[in-house]
């Protein structure tokens, strides 16, 4: 499975944005498709996650209640919106597929895009 993220920009704090996911290649209900985001200096960090089968929902503590994952499986996309943006979201973000089922880990995912780049002006 390819993936190709975009939707990234500039955005003032408190802004939003919206970032997509196109996939191509076989995606199975039992397969998660999860968003990462990586800040200069960083590590991977977990940000959401949706089942792609049944739709469950998974987010990281710094940002629910901001972020929604959703999907459209005719379409093979997944969308990340992100209300209510503050600095510290400043990062790449990445889609990713898991074909494990697992959630939360770097390593449950195989495939990456090549990221998009968020960045909140304060």
């Amino acid at each position: 499975v390819q993936l190709q993220a975009s939707g990234g920009g500039l955005v003032q704090a408190g802004g939003c944005l919206r970032l997509s996911c196109a996939a191509s290649g076989s995606i199975y209900s039992s397969h998660v498709m999860g968003w990462f985001r990586q800040a200069p200096g960083k590590e991977h960090d977990f940000v959401a996650a949706i089942r792609w089968g049944i739709g469950t929902t998974y987010y990281a503590d710094s940002v629910k209640g901001r972020f929604t994952i959703s999907r459209d499986r005719a379409n093979k996309m997944v969308y990340l919106q992100m209300d209510s943006l503050k600095p510290e979201d400043t990062a790449i973000y990445y889609c990713a597929i898991s074909r494990s089922g697992g959630l939360r880990l770097v390593a449950d995912y195989k495939d990456w895009g090549q990221g998009t780049l968020v960045t909140v002006s304060s």
